[in-house]
């Protein structure tokens, strides 16, 4: 038999659920407990404040992605691969990356975060785990500095990701536009 997911995760799951389909204003107690199916006394157990598990469900996918970019990583980047190669690896993921509930919520909390001061930092961190992941990939890669350039290009995926979510566009923008940034092609006419 399969050990059931813990509370803790299952409050988050489902906040990450609610954000992502109505926003963070229809996150509330009552309604978390409904869809995780737990019970309303447990939310406040885990987390004692709505900030708490906002911080708590923004980092819970954040981690997941990494873990999933890192693996990803691992298996294709290696020291013959070329910018090409690595740009192609990141638009069939950026293709494979259905926008379903659990994907538009990081971006609901990230405008969140800059309405609301305490989420910030947990944003922040966020955004340091995606640099440092860059990072490594433009250095396996033999991208010259790229700590200086990890940051133009996490903000570069997140803004195509963003661009395609809101257009329906697909990913082969991201491709052109990260082969530009690491140098490895001109511009077209």
């Amino acid at each position: 038999m399969p050990n059931p997911t813990p509370t803790r995760e299952r409050i988050v799951e489902a906040t990450l659920r609610i954000i992502g389909q109505d926003g963070v204003a229809a996150v509330t107690n009552r309604r978390i407990a409904k869809e995780a199916g737990v019970s309303l006394g447990s939310i406040t157990y885990h987390f004692a404040t709505q900030h708490d598990l906002l911080r708590e469900s923004l980092r819970s996918f954040v981690d997941q992605e990494t873990r999933r970019f890192t693996d990803l990583a691992a298996r294709h980047i290696t020291d013959c691969v070329t910018a090409e190669q690595a740009a192609t690896i990141v638009g069939q993921v950026s293709a494979d990356t259905t926008f379903d509930s659990e994907h538009i919520a990081p971006f609901e909390l990230y405008i969140h975060a800059g309405r609301d001061p305490q989420l910030r930092p947990a944003a922040a961190e966020c955004f340091t785990a995606y640099d440092q992941l860059a990072a490594s990939i433009l250095g396996g890669l033999g991208v010259p500095d790229p700590e200086r350039l990890a940051g133009p290009v996490v903000a570069l995926v997140v803004g195509l990701q963003l661009r395609r979510l809101a257009t329906g566009s697909t990913s082969d923008d991201l491709v052109t536009a990260l082969l530009l940034l690491t140098g490895a092609a001109t511009p077209g006419p």
